[in-house]
């Protein structure tokens, strides 16, 4: 009995030794083929015997050869599960205690129990239509994080000074994406957003709105409020 256990301890073993040496094998070809590209991670894939390749902003596929690359979505055809977004989900999150609050306008709600944090661009209108969705959810604080894409709205980094500069930044800044009423203080305070552009660089955030569960879960676009509701719930419980 102790030997046919040594065995199967051995022949595990073994198995696991393959895998790795599997996996380290086709990161070095991938590695080869791509020059410069850093290569974060190599590991095997749950559908397909493909290999997940992870890269600084990048997920794709490979077979063992490394003779083709694979980028898209794998699909699980029995439950029609998106792994790959999943997958990606996950390398995404944050960590949500280690975000920098005091850069952000802190709104509470009645007992302020489930949190998000919100990156938002004054002129962006999904952001302004996620915030009529927020007006509806209650029990929840919600950090805004000013983040104007100069890009798309050349006047929103104005906007997003005067209201960090403003007296009640709540109140401004609900005045301003629920109501349509421009800041009417000076923009000639310090502010954070400069910080906050360079955050949002290094989490990859490329849009507005993006919002951050307390879990972590990191979610781009407008959300309806019963789907907000349910996924603040799921988050809250996530981290007891």
């Amino acid at each position: 009995m102790l030997q046919k256990l040594i065995a199967i301890l051995l022949s595990t073993f073994l198995l696991a030794a393959c895998v790795h040496a599997d996996e380290a094998s086709v990161k070095k070809a991938v590695e080869a083929r791509l020059g410069d590209t850093k290569i974060k991670s190599v590991r095997k894939a749950p559908l397909g015997g493909l290999y997940e390749v992870v890269t600084e902003n990048d997920l794709f596929y490979t077979d063992a050869n490394v003779s083709f690359f694979f980028v898209g979505n794998l699909i699980d055809a029995k439950t029609l599960h998106n792994v790959t977004a999943d997958r990606i989900s996950d390398m995404r999150r944050v960590h949500f205690d280690k975000l920098p609050f005091d850069w952000a306008i802190k709104t509470v709600k009645g007992n302020g129990k489930r949190q998000l944090a919100l990156f938002s661009d004054p002129d962006c209108p999904y952001c302004k239509g996620l915030e009529k969705e927020l007006a509806k959810v209650t029990n929840v604080t919600v950090y805004t994080f000013l983040f104007p894409i100069a890009s798309l709205h050349p006047d929103a980094n104005n906007k997003a000074k005067a209201v960090w500069c403003s007296k009640d930044r709540s109140k401004t800044w609900n005045d301003l994406m629920l109501n349509g009423t421009p800041p009417s203080g000076k923009a000639d305070c310090d502010t954070p957003i400069e910080k906050i552009a360079q955050l949002g660089r290094t989490l990859h955030f490329t849009g507005t709105p993006t919002i951050v569960f307390a879990d972590g879960h990191v979610v781009p676009g407008m959300i309806p409020a019963d789907k907000l509701e349910k996924m603040l719930d799921a988050a809250d419980k996530a981290g007891k």
